[in-house]
């Protein structure tokens, strides 16, 4: 182990249990580092150094006594949507947000699990957008160029797992707000099924388009942290069969019959795939079929599934901005989406929610010929730091469209998907592929992305080594 590196999960568990480090020591080299890079890679809004070195000496007791959990001792972050007891959660907001009176469901389940919580990590405002920047706590930057952005909306757990702060992350996924930072970052992220992983207090989140997940390095991590944080709060509206992803790390997935599908869902603007991510995914799909699946071009029926999404979206950002102790801070982008969402509360809203079911029986029946769908998670590289920041309403929104139109039918359809790593552009920059299946598949995508890590050995590469003394970029 190296103090400037986090090791992984599954490492660190390892070491913890047979005594070569203490909890304390792998807390105090977490905190360290992210303070390092507070101003290159500024990827935390919180930082709970006394309370996280508290709980990391009452886990090494603990170890000491013989305990072992699953993550006992092990420091991991959250985003910044999640509750920590006696944390504000902002959800990348200006404003004065109380301190959490008790923790959200998936924090409460990682610290069941014995992780400790170093941090929230920062996230765009409300997690509207594939960037992570704004006033409440400036640009958060992407650790493999620091020019760019680490994606969004979970940007921050992005950039603190790729750059070796925490072996780990939770982020939330309401458009591909995990994936996409994760493929923008070089990361394994999973989308879990709906319900999964709690989003208590909330009994549904985004009208139940958003869901918490993963960032790691390796497929094994993500499952892991998957595992610890699964489970539900009984007041939860989504209580999926439980299921031990991690299991699946390993198992040969079978002669699998996977779908390319390069071709943008509907969308109201249209987007063009970056020849450079094209290429890297067909080389996926290359290795997948070297693997001895059936590999072959097809994209699933979406139809015109955008008219189920943002009615959803919309009216979601439209309660949490009434929550806000202080709307008039907020970014004008937002309050716009917050009035639409106003509008499409009512009718629109049931009408969206009512077309679920059909969506997922015609886009269902594509299984019946295919296990899996392979796509680019993007359509671009991951975009410089501002490129967003002085642009309207619109003109955002066409420009995310642009840049990302492949990731968000899933969370309407409330499916898993997995990012992994597909490699990189010309000039270093990282771009990734989304494994794709129907409901409950996650141990199905999980042992695909574990045979795909085995041929490809993605988790060996690193971002250049930054801390403050470089500057902020690249």
């Amino acid at each position: 182990m190296t103090p400037d590196r986090a090791p992984g999960l599954a490492e660190s568990r390892r070491a913890l249990a047979g005594g070569e480090v203490s909890s304390r020591e792998l807390v105090e080299q977490a905190l360290a580092r992210i303070e390092a890079t507070r101003t290159t890679l500024n990827a935390f809004r919180i930082v709970r150094a006394q309370a996280a070195l508290a709980e990391a000496e009452a886990a090494d007791r603990e170890l000491a006594a013989g305990g072992r959990r699953p993550l006992l001792g092990v420091p991991v972050a959250v985003k910044d949507d999640m509750d920590v007891a006696g944390e504000p959660t902002a959800f990348g907001c200006r404003g004065d947000f109380p301190p959490a009176l008790t923790d959200g469901e998936a924090v409460r389940r990682l610290r069941a699990a014995g992780a400790v919580i170093v941090g929230k990590t920062n996230t765009c405002e409300l997690g509207q957008w594939p960037f992570t920047e704004g006033p409440a706590f400036g640009e958060t930057r992407n650790p493999w160029h620091t020019a760019h952005t680490p994606g969004g909306s979970s940007g921050g757990s992005a950039a603190a797992v790729a750059a070796g702060l925490v072996p780990a992350a939770l982020g939330s996924d309401g458009a591909g707000s995990v994936r996409i930072p994760a493929s923008w970052t070089h990361l394994i992220g999973i989308k879990p099924q709906r319900g999964r992983v709690s989003t208590w207090p909330r009994a549904e989140s985004f009208h139940g388009i958003t869901v918490n997940g993963t960032l790691a390095r390796t497929v094994a991590d993500a499952a892991l942290l998957l595992d610890a944080a699964s489970g539900n709060h009984h007041g939860d509206l989504h209580r999926p069969p439980a299921l031990a992803v991690a299991d699946a790390v390993g198992r040969d997935p079978g002669r699998l019959r996977i779908a390319l599908s390069l071709k943008p869902p509907f969308t109201a603007t249209a987007a063009r795939l970056h020849p450079e991510i094209r290429a890297r995914v067909v080389e996926l799909a290359d290795t997948l079929a070297g693997c001895g699946h059936v590999v072959e071009e097809a994209d699933p029926p979406y139809g015109q599934i955008g008219l189920a999404f943002v009615p959803r979206a919309t009216a979601g950002i439209a309660e949490w901005v009434r929550e806000a102790p202080d709307p008039a801070l907020l970014d004008p982008r937002t309050r716009g989406a917050a009035r639409l969402g106003r509008l499409l509360g009512g009718v629109p809203l049931r009408a969206a929610r009512r077309a679920e079911a059909g969506l997922q029986r015609r886009i269902g029946a594509f299984f019946a010929s295919y296990d899996v769908v392979l796509a680019p998670t993007t359509a671009l590289p991951p975009p410089r730091i501002g490129a967003f920041a002085r642009l309207g309403g619109p003109a955002t929104d066409r420009a995310v469209i642009a840049a990302c139109p492949y990731a968000w039918p899933w969370n309407v359809l409330g499916w898993p998907g997995v990012n992994v790593p597909a490699g990189f552009t010309g000039s270093g920059l990282p771009v990734g592929a989304q494994l794709l299946g129907p409901a409950h598949s996650e141990p199905l995508l999980v042992s695909l992305a574990a045979q795909l890590e085995a041929e490809l050995r993605w988790h060996e590469l690193w971002p250049p080594r930054r801390t403050d003394a470089d500057g902020p970029a690249a």
